[in-house]
Parts: structure tokens; C-alpha cells; sequence
């Protein structure tokens, strides 16, 4: 967290010296998959469940504001938005081998930065992005005997391609993780099973610029 806000606050500080600045607001759509290499196995005594993510795409939706500095076709494009996001899991109990689908939700602050050159009206951009979890998602088993524990701060990245058409600008951009998703499921002996997630996005917005 100390770090993007750090790299955040140089952004800020930075954007006086360039030629053109922006603000705009922004909303879109994303389609999230969830790639999760193995089934987990989460045991607690003689309780025990697997956990298995399901691939599908989940539809979610992000909006808020930006800020764009440019000079010389270069440009710093920091952004403000809340994002929502859905993943869904299958969780089997090994005894009776039922199985249930889990869905979480999860509301997030996301903090891109981009950064990247415009060719007329065309912008290519790429950059890092923190995530803040800012909600508490439904737990994925449904048992005493275990409880989740979830990462507030996430980093990945996002690169794309962008179109500006007079005050309108539109962005086309594919967001990746650097770590594991925020799940984390800790039994009562206090063992704790990464589930070793990550989530990819593709994510279309339009917004308008000042």
C-alpha cells in the first residue's frame, strides 16, 4: 500500500510540468476468468473439503475518475475507480461428496497508472494498478470449522489500447495479476491454505474528458 501511494503522490506531484492537462470520468465493463492451477484440499480433523475454481467468465462492472497529463505524445494517466468483480468456486465435501458452487463478490478501489504515447487520436498505454479490497466476501465453505482470510492490497497491471473522439475517450485493456487473489482458508489448528488464484480481465469503458 506504502508503495502505490508513493507512486500515486510522485504522478500527482509530477503533473504540473506537462503541457496538457485532463480530467475526465470513466465507466465500463470487465470479463473476468479465474485461473486456478489445482484443486485444493482443505482438511481440519477428520473435516474435509476441496475447492476448485471455475474458470467461466464473470461479468463485472468499474467507474470513477481520471486524471491525464500530456507532453510531446506522452502521457500519465492515474485513475480513481471502484470495480466489482464475481468469482465462483466448487466446493465438494470429501465424506459425502456433495458438491455446492460458491459465488463471491468482491467491491474493490482500483489505482491504475498508465503510462503511454498518443498517435493522433490513438493512445497505447500500459501500467501498474493496486487493488484495495474494500468489502468482506461470502466465505467459500460453510463450516465452523474454518474461516477465510482475505489480502486488502493486490497488485497487477493493465495494457491496452485507447481512442479519443472529441471529449469522448474510449479504452480497450487486458488486466493481469502480480500475486495471488485475496482468498486464504485458515482451519482451527491454524494451518492456512493459499488457493493459489489469480483473475484476468479484459476491460472496455467510456468516459468523458474536461
Amino acid at each position: 500500500m506504502k508503495k502505490l501511494i508513493a507512486i500515486v503522490f510522485v504522478v500527482l506531484v509530477s503533473i504540473p510540468v506537462f503541457s496538457q492537462i485532463n480530467f475526465g470520468l470513466k465507466a465500463g465493463v470487465s470479463t473476468t476468468s479465474l485461473s486456478m492451477p489445482t484443486v485444493k484440499t482443505i482438511t481440519s480433523g477428520s473435516t474435509s473439503f476441496t475447492v476448485d475454481g471455475i474458470t467461466t467468465a464473470k461479468y463485472g462492472f468499474h467507474g470513477g475518475v481520471f486524471i491525464r497529463a500530456t507532453l510531446f505524445g506522452f502521457f500519465v494517466q492515474p485513475e480513481f475507480l471502484f470495480s466489482t468483480r464475481t468469482s465462483e468456486y466448487t466446493i465438494t465435501n470429501v465424506r459425502t461428496t456433495v458438491s455446492t458452487v460458491a459465488k463471491q463478490n468482491f467491491n474493490k478501489l482500483d489505482i491504475p497508472v498508465m503510462l503511454g504515447f498518443k498517435f493522433g487520436p490513438l493512445r497505447l498505454n500500459a501500467g501498474p494498478t493496486g487493488s484495495l479490497l474494500i468489502n468482506s466476501p461470502k466465505a467459500l465453505i460453510s463450516n465452523t470449522d474454518f474461516k477465510n482470510n482475505y489480502q486488502r492490497m493486490t497488485f497487477g497491471y493493465q495494457a491496452g489500447l485507447g481512442f479519443d473522439l472529441l471529449f469522448l475517450t474510449f479504452d480497450l485493456r487486458y488486466e493481469g495479476s502480480l500475486q495471488k487473489y485475496q482468498n486464504q482458508i485458515q482451519n482451527l489448528a491454524g494451518t492456512k491454505y493459499n488457493l493459489d488464484d489469480r483473475p484476468n480481465a479484459f476491460l472496455f469503458s467510456v468516459g468523458i474528458k474536461f
